[in-house]
């Protein structure tokens, strides 16, 4: 029964945190971030509390042991943090993520792996979707005109994230599918992804694309003489042909998208590996900064999210992360790697990657092993899912994001439990209940958390002006954004006694802030 719910919530996860959003656009990235955070976070308290009460031990394996001691480290890392609200939300993001794993590999190792991967390329071919569905012409107040087409996203890097490491799920479904129908479908969707691609122009997903045939051309080969189904190869061909169909379709076929160039997908494949121009160079600079960042405290990192908070400090006055009202311009640095070893420190970062790494080499060893053909080639998934991660996720962030965390996760945990003995030593039922009811108590935080911050945003975007900022202020004391909205609005109506007390809440949250600091000044 257990791991029955734990399969359902972990599908219906993965599907809800594509499609909600809200419409408040006041708050243009949040409104997209918070709804799909709550629904990441809800679903990794639903699954503790299923490990909770299944009351029996575990499998903990070297792979279990870096994970754990990347999240011990990060939570130690936040409470050193100037801002611990922010601290707190992006550490619960690699938590619940975490959950997600362990929740997908305990239900994969009882055989129950396929539907998750069904879900996860269902999500990936949604997200697409709704990203071409906006690019030729559906109009809802749920998307968003900046970086369009992003769909449900607000951003069309993080549709094309999330299509490029859900398509190793697709593959995979479309290859092993139980009836003709189930590969057509497939097909279809890899047109979609294709075609979704092409009009991101998002260089990182391409880059993950090239890297995931070039790394696993020989593993697939390798793999033909475990295939039972001669229908394999051909439905290769054909989910490789729609996806260039797709692709060439984004080409060919006007759309509404106002692209400065008038090659604009010329352009964006010319400058996948420029580095001397453009943002490539900007990148390049952030991440010397944001490595100076790290150096200044290179055990626990400034804390986790707090990159926007230091960055300032060591970024010079002519820096493209850096907007124009003295603030950087995203709240974190142009890759997870990045944005790990300045916040977290180098120790967490190389233990983080030194998982991906085994996962990667175990998922292509020891294929005589496993029961089927179908679990051999959901060994190539998870190589598969772990370079497009690892790709996209050096040029972009992903895992301290909700929605492709809680991609990444699910598919590494379904593929990694597909072994019948998975390596490692047996965790004793209470030492694994302790950890679950740990893991329950963070959950059940962080999704309060997302609970505080979508009413904030909703008392905002539905109360009257600034009553509307004030409650919202009182729900999400975090938020620097409404506390120093509401400092403004105090203080342009000469309320200063009012207005200095948000503008301090917002110096606690980012004590460089020269707005804050304008308002502080001139109400005392």
């Amino acid at each position: 029964m257990t791991d029955r719910i734990i399969r359902l919530v972990i599908q219906a996860g993965l599907i809800l945190v594509v499609i909600v959003a809200l419409p408040y656009k006041l708050f243009e990235l949040d409104r997209y971030f918070v709804p799909k955070e709550l629904v990441l976070h809800a679903a990794a308290l639903i699954i503790a509390l299923m490990l909770v009460a299944r009351r029996r031990s575990l499998s903990f394996d070297r792979v279990d042991g870096l994970i754990a001691f990347f999240l011990l480290w990060s939570v130690g890392s936040a409470i050193f943090a100037t801002n611990h609200w922010v601290a707190q939300r992006y550490v619960g993001i690699s938590i619940s993520g975490a959950i997600v794993f362990w929740g997908a590999r305990s239900v994969a190792e009882r055989g129950s792996y396929r539907p998750i991967l069904v879900a996860a390329a269902i999500a990936a071919v949604c997200a697409a979707a709704l990203s071409v569905a906006q690019a030729y012409g559906l109009e809802t107040e749920y998307f968003s005109a900046n970086r369009a087409p992003g769909g449900t996203f607000g951003n069309r890097n993080f549709v094309a994230h999330m299509a490029v490491i859900g398509l190793p799920s697709l593959v995979w479904c479309t290859l092993t599918a139980r009836r003709p129908f189930g590969a057509l479908l497939g097909s279809l969707g890899g047109g979609i992804i294709g075609l979704a691609l092409v009009l991101s122009r998002s260089r990182a997903a391409w880059l993950a694309v090239a890297a995931c045939v070039v790394v696993l051309v020989v593993p697939l080969i390798a793999s033909r003489k475990y295939w039972r189904d001669g229908r394999i190869g051909g439905r290769l061909a054909r989910l490789t042909l729609a996806t260039a169909i797709g692709g060439m379709v984004a080409v060919a076929l006007p759309n509404t998208l106002n692209w400065n160039s008038r090659s604009p997908y010329l352009d964006s494949a010319r400058g996948v590996v420029d580095y001397k121009s453009g943002s490539g160079r900007g990148r390049l600079a952030q991440y010397e900064n944001s490595l100076r960042v790290a150096m200044s405290n290179p055990v626990f990192g400034v804390g986790p999210g707090n990159w926007a908070v230091e960055y300032v400090r060591f970024a010079p006055s002519n820096d493209r992360s850096i907007a124009d009202d003295g603030m950087t311009a995203n709240p974190w640095p142009s890759s997870d790697w990045v944005a790990f070893v300045s916040e977290r420190g180098f120790i967490p970062m190389i233990a983080l990657l030194g998982a991906f790494i085994i996962l990667f080499f175990s998922a292509l060893r020891r294929w005589s092993e496993l029961e089927n053909p179908d679990a051999v080639l959901a060994q190539c998934v998870l190589a598969g899912t772990v370079v497009t991660t690892m790709v996209v996720s050096a040029f972009d962030v992903v895992l301290v994001l909700a929605a492709p965390s809680f991609m990444v996760w699910s598919i590494l945990g379904a593929t990694r439990g597909i072994r019948v003995k998975p390596e490692g030593a047996k965790v004793s039922s209470g030492a694994s209940g302790i950890a679950a009811a740990a893991l329950v108590l963070f959950s059940l935080l962080s999704t309060a958390r997302s609970v505080t911050q979508l009413m904030a945003m909703t008392s905002v975007g539905r109360g009257a002006y600034t009553a509307g900022w004030v409650r919202g202020a009182l729900w999400d004391p975090g938020s620097y954004r409404i506390n120093l909205r509401v400092a403004e609005l105090y203080s342009r109506r000469g309320h200063c006694h009012e207005a200095l007390g948000y503008a301090h809440q917002a110096l606690s949250l980012f004590p460089r802030s020269p707005a804050a600091r304008r308002i502080a000044r001139s109400c005392e």
